[in-house]
């Protein structure tokens, strides 16, 4: 049997730091994700369901869960809410009988395109508290880190969707006057 490589201790106390420090900042993400969304009234399952759906043209209850990290009643429930608000709409394929599929509605994603253009980065504790960070070094941090550990507990499927939505957005929308904007739909779009 190979030796351990740590000891209890040092495990314990990056496990400590680990949850204090992602307590300390999702309390932090939490207030400005509710802060942003709120004049949709929306809450942040209903819109992290509503990213998902966009970002995957179309997804699986199951794929929503894993994506959205919640339970799959939970996004279940949401996305019923959601619909009934006529923002989503669910189905079913031929060929897949057995999963139900959400799709955002055209009144879906002009909430979610609202939300993009009201964005404000000064109401955003997370990105001013990085701030110096980035005058610092000249971009913002890549938190590789925590991004290789994310990785190893809900596998490449997840990062890759992570990283998707986030090139989409690169591809998708221009800033305009200090705004974000989606780019006109005649552009082509590339997506991964």
């Amino acid at each position: 049997m190979a030796e351990k490589q740590y000891s209890i201790k040092e495990a314990l106390l990056f496990s400590q730091r680990i949850a204090q420090l992602s307590k300390a900042l999702w309390k932090s993400v939490e207030k400005d994700w509710q802060q942003w969304i709120k004049p949709f009234d929306l809450n942040i399952n209903e819109h992290h369901i509503l990213w998902i759906a966009y970002h995957l043209h179309g997804a699986s209850i199951s794929d929503v869960a894993k994506f959205g990290v919640m339970h799959v009643s939970t996004a279940f429930n949401f996305s019923k809410k959601l619909e009934e608000r006529g923002l989503l709409k669910f189905s079913k394929k031929e060929t897949d009988k057995r999963n139900t599929y959400i799709e955002l509605t055209p009144e879906g994603e002009e909430i979610l395109l609202q939300l993009m253009e009201t964005y404000d980065p000064s109401q955003n504790a997370t990105y001013t508290g990085a701030m110096p960070l980035k005058e610092l070094y000249g971009k913002f941090p890549d938190i590789i880190e925590m991004m290789a550990i994310v990785r190893n507990i809900y596998g490449d499927d997840f990062m890759e969707i992570f990283e998707k939505s986030f090139h989409n957005v690169e591809m998708d929308y221009i800033e305009e006057d200090g705004k974000l904007k989606k780019k006109d739909s005649t552009t082509e779009k590339e997506y991964v």
